[in-house]
Formats: C-alpha cells, structure tokens, sequence
C-alpha cells in the first residue's frame, strides 16, 4: 500500500528527506519511483498539449484579429501569424520547464526500471543542497567511505596505478592476520588484487565471525591492497553481507 499509495508522490524527495520519513522502510522505493516517474512524465506531457492547444489558439487569433484591423500592416497572412505564434510558444519559459518535467520523469522512470536508482526532483534537491545539507550532520561511515582511499568504484587514475602494482608478478595467495587492540579483535588481509565491493564500511563473514571493513591502504608488491576489519560482536547476517574464504595457508597473529 505504501509502495503504489504514497510512495510514487515521496518519490520525488531527495534521499535524506525519505529516509526520515515514518514509513520509509516499508515502500519498494525502485517501484514507487518508475510509477512516479512514468505519472511525472504522463502529466507533463498531457499539460503541455494542453498548453499548447490554448496558447497557439489564443495567441494566433488575437493576431489575426489585429491583422484585420490593419495595425500589422498589408501582406501579412495567416501563415506567418502561425510561424510567429509557434517561435513564441517555443521559446516561452512555461514550455521549456514542463519539457523538462516530462525528461525527468522518463529519466527517473528509466533510472528505477532498469537500474534500480531512486532519484528525487532536481529542484527539490538543490533546495536540499543549498537549505539542508550544509547544516546536517555527515554521519562518520560516510566520512570514512570519502577518506578510504580504495574504494568500489575505482577511478581511472585507480586502475592505471592497480596495473602498475599488479605488473611486477602473478598472482598470489592472501596474507591473514590476526590481531588484538584495547581488547578487540582485528583482521589485517593483505591481497594482490583488489576485493569488488570492499570499501568501508561493509560487513565482511569470514569463517563463523562478522567483520566490519575499516580501513583500507596500499601497500607494496606482490600485495599490495590492505584491509583492516573490526570484530563484531553480533553477527548480522543478509545480502549485504560479503562472504571471504580464508586461504589455504596459516594465517599468523600478529606480534
């Protein structure tokens, strides 16, 4: 109910305002959005035939109706009065803006379909940037994901300087420690290739124990990416959750 009801209309909020909402965890977001942006697109469209119906018929009657009284002066048909009305209607700001309605929405219809991304209205988000963001708080997960510097979407300049690293041997088994700090438990993997999806701060199992991701480094050949994770005490268990086979080979404790 809150998916179709409610949701297609929410839709249209940026994410930090859905997520306060009282009933954001039960709406299929990706749902609520392509029907909010196929409604979006739909009714953009159906105004702007309907604006332009009214403002062609208007404005062309009015100028034959000046036509005929001579004010335009002779040679002037009903051709060019059209030609005029039409230029008007184009460059006329209520036309560009419900055009632009009508792209969002197939957009937003599109993002949600095919890749699962949930957008907001544009205007609605830069009044968010610009009134609510600079004054809310950055949660410190969020903080570490911008100041981790591997993460999962790589850069270009990321993937010249993997290939770099990665050119001076074959491939090799993880290195495994474990360590002990202020009374918690800690996992250091040293890898030769970098982990899809690894960046902080992602839930890694490993064996039966839960990790926290973090922090990650580079290091030097032949294994150069390091990961830090935290033991959690509680495991939590869900699709989230990323799964790592501890190699063949001992894994040390760290002195």
């Amino acid at each position: 109910m809150w998916t179709y009801l409610l949701g297609p209309f929410f839709s249209l909020f940026p994410k930090p305002w859905r997520d306060a909402l009282p009933f954001c965890g039960y709406v299929r977001w990706e749902h609520a959005a392509a029907v909010g942006g196929l409604a979006e697109s739909t009714a953009a469209l159906l105004a702007l035939m309907h604006w332009y119906s009214y403002a062609m018929s208007t404005w062309v009657s009015n100028g034959l109706d000046t036509a005929l009284t001579g004010k335009m002066g002779a040679g002037i048909t009903d051709i060019a009065i059209g030609s005029a009305a039409y230029t008007v209607w184009i460059t006329h700001p209520v036309t560009w803006l419900l055009s632009y309605f009508a792209i969002e929405g197939t957009v937003r219809l599109c993002s949600a379909a095919f890749t699962g991304g949930v957008f907001g209205t544009l205007p609605l988000a830069v009044l968010d940037k610009l009134l609510f963001a600079p004054f809310r708080p950055r949660p410190a997960e969020a903080r570490a994901v911008a100041a981790s510097p591997i993460n999962d979407r790589p850069s270009f300049l990321d993937m010249i300087c993997d290939r770099r690293l990665l050119s001076g041997g074959s491939e090799v088994a993880d290195e495994v420690f474990y360590d002990r700090i202020a009374g918690e438990d800690f996992l250091e993997i040293y890898a030769g290739r970098r982990k899809k999806g690894w960046a902080p701060p992602c839930v890694v199992r490993c064996q039966d124990s839960y990790y926290r991701l973090e922090s990650c480094s580079r290091g030097s050949n032949p294994r150069p990416f390091r990961y830090k994770l935290r033991r959690l005490e509680a495991g939590v268990p869900g699709r989230t959750v990323l799964l790592y086979a501890l190699p063949e080979v001992g894994s040390p404790a760290r002195e």
